[in-house]
């Protein structure tokens, strides 16, 4: 049995514009965290130490989400959670729409079941991620790697969530030349705030548009064909409500857009901003955005980062 396991994630993006709450990619910017037995009697359950730029800002108790994550596994498999130290070393951001929430949940689940002898399969730790998390776009990406759309199967029920095979995964082909720049500004916005200004009902006509912009943006993403993908990035659904809570976003796409980006889209709920680049203009792209925020009175840091093919990934210790 593992006294030890180290599990680092990806950092996500989701929606992808047309791709509201079912599509989501693997970004190479990552989240580690080391999971280590305690002798049983130890003084409490669990040990949490927080390294990283924002590490001050974790909660070191029982209620972090790595944690609860952890005990959630164990629960599922109806066994006692054994007493753990608990090490993170943070690489993404934390409330800029990088997914590092579900990089704490799919560290937890991961790190549980490695300990635990690796009593659930990867479709059965995905379906306990999507569970916890409240919908699929970023916690399949940080599980599995790569570019991932997620479909509910026909005719399932709200209750019915956590059961086996819920899902289907499709794997979303990325062509290396598409290059995914991010512009991650100082400031957060709350996921539930980014829910709260968008509409209850939205019109036939929007909701055809976004299905035929998600169709576009696939074969974009596949090809590398930059007229779809210029056309493939808008959306209808949440982008146009969710703009008008991070200061400067036209600024810094018209700046994107001057500069050769095929588009620019909010990564996840925002604040961070996602450009699809051409790789011989990123290093454009980035500064232009970089200036247009400077103008804002915002400092933001410019990431040109790649799709991550991996997920997550772990290394036993004894």
């Amino acid at each position: 049995m593992a006294k030890t396991v180290t599990v680092t994630v990806p950092a996500t993006t989701a929606n992808l514009g047309p791709g509201f709450d079912c599509i989501g990619a693997a970004l190479t910017l990552y989240n580690s965290f080391k999971f280590s037995r305690l002798e049983s009697g130890a003084d409490s359950l669990v040990s949490i130490t927080v390294t990283g730029a924002e590490a001050k800002r974790v909660r070191a108790d029982e209620s972090n989400l790595v944690y609860q994550a952890f005990v959630k596994l164990y629960k599922q498999l109806d066994q006692t959670v054994p007493p753990v130290q608990i090490k993170i070393q943070l690489g993404v951001p934390l409330a800029r729409g990088l997914g590092s929430s579900a990089t704490a949940i799919v560290g937890g689940l991961v790190g549980a079941n490695q300990l635990a002898g690796s009593p659930l399969d990867q479709t059965e730790v995905m379906e306990l991620a999507i569970a916890l998390e409240g919908h699929p776009d970023n916690v399949v990406p940080a599980l599995l790697g790569g570019c991932c759309l997620a479909a509910s199967r026909e005719g399932n029920e709200p209750q019915r969530r956590q059961e086996r095979e819920e899902w289907e995964i499709c794997d979303v082909s990325w062509d290396d030349s598409v290059v995914p720049v991010v512009a991650i500004p100082d400031f957060e916005l709350s996921t539930q705030e980014a829910r709260r200004v968008l509409p209850v009902q939205v019109s036939r006509a929007d909701a055809i548009f976004n299905t035929a912009h998600l169709g576009l943006l696939v074969r974009g993403l596949e090809t590398g064909r930059g007229d779809w993908l210029r056309a493939a990035l808008q959306d209808r659904l949440h982008q146009p409500y969710r703009q008008v809570l991070i200061p400067g976003y036209e600024g810094v796409r018209s700046a994107a857009m001057a500069a050769g980006a095929y588009g620019m889209v909010i990564s996840g709920a925002g604040p961070t901003l996602l450009a699809l680049v051409d790789t011989a203009q990123a290093a454009a792209v980035e500064t232009a955005m970089s200036k247009a925020w400077q103008q804002e009175g915002i400092t933001a840091q410019m990431r040109s980062l790649s799709i991550d093919s991996q997920g997550a990934r772990s290394s036993i210790g004894e």
